[in-house]
């Protein structure tokens, strides 16, 4: 959270924010995410009650004097025409309206039933906007080995690169739960791993993640941290490797394979891991969702899709495939 954020936000915001970050558990980007939604939110209640001056910007908007009487005031109409604003006037699709009615519906529960500072719940009724499901993008498994064949021996460094992608593909990690990676983490055939919300899991290492870790550490520089943390995989500047890095390194290795780098990313790679874990290994969905830290195992169904190539042959198995006109 940014040190603005005591300035711009009234008191019951900053309380919210703290409450996410001490008592929920919740990640620094997504206490983040929630500071400007509801930043944005309280501009624009500022703006629609007429509490500010017209010829102010809406960006400079200070919403830190909102006091808790304007708060109480506050409808479920309200709520809709903020997510109207964000559709029309900041051009925010129905995924962007649905993480901010995530943000309001979490903060007027927290001002209603922890804080108790309102008697109402305005957003207890407030809907979702609805969502066009779509197929997560993913690399076929010949691509996949394309993408590991890509890096090869001439590379500076190979055994990492490698490494870092076979445990994206295998694994199905997050790029910050990679990053966060230390050594002392791997203990023979597992891998401690730091997810959302600080929440912790174990994720099982088969053949080929355990070969391409024994090899990167037989190269790799140590590196020692503040309070003694040894990171597991390290940068040129002999430090952890940053997010950035690891999303350059991939993006590298995706053109070199000849696949589409606008089409494919890090994250692209956690949505391969997790099709082909339940397209070849016969994985029931509630074991998939606890290897990809899923919270709800709605959010895994995504990987339920079927290919093309299961579309086929769906199609042959028919019982009249191969009858013909006389």
């Amino acid at each position: 959270m940014k040190s603005e954020t005591k300035y711009m936000l009234p008191a019951y915001g900053e309380d919210f924010l703290l409450y996410l970050d001490t008592i929920s558990g919740k990640s620094k980007k997504t206490v983040s995410e929630y500071y400007y939604d509801l930043l944005m939110f309280f501009r624009f209640i500022k703006k629609r009650r007429r509490l500010v001056s017209e010829d102010v910007e809406f960006d400079e908007i200070d919403p830190a004097d909102l006091n808790v009487d304007v708060l109480k005031s506050i409808q479920l109409t309200d709520l809709y025409a903020f997510l109207n604003y964000v559709n029309s006037e900041r051009g925010g699709n129905a995924a962007t309206r649905g993480r901010k009615v995530s943000s309001l519906r979490s903060f007027f529960k927290y001002c209603f039933s922890k804080a108790k500072i309102i008697d109402a719940n305005p957003a207890l009724e407030l809907e979702s906007p609805k969502q066009s499901r779509r197929l997560p993008k993913y690399l076929e498994l010949d691509e996949s080995r394309d993408l590991l064949g890509a890096i090869d021996d001439k590379e500076e460094f190979a055994e990492r690169d490698y490494c870092i992608v076979t445990l994206f593909l295998n694994c199905g990690m997050r790029l910050s739960e990679l990053v966060g990676i230390n050594v002392t983490d791997i203990r023979e055939d597992t891998l401690r791993v730091i997810g959302k919300g600080n929440k912790e899991r174990t994720v099982y290492l088969n053949d080929a993640c355990l070969d391409a870790i024994a090899g990167y550490m037989k190269k790799r520089e140590d590196v020692v941290e503040k309070g003694g943390v040894h990171p597991l995989f390290v940068s040129k500047r002999k430090q952890r490797i940053s997010p950035k890095t690891v999303e350059y390194t991939v993006k590298k290795y995706i053109i070199k394979a000849g696949l589409d780098p606008k089409k494919y990313s890090v994250h692209k790679l956690r949505h391969t891991a997790a099709t082909l874990m339940y397209t070849y290994g016969d994985v029931d969905i509630r074991a998939l969702q606890e290897i990809l830290g899923h919270e709800s195992v709605a959010t895994t169904q995504i990987y339920t899709h079927v290919n093309s190539k299961q579309l086929k042959e769906a199609v042959k198995s028919n019982p009249l495939a191969r009858e013909k006109r006389n």
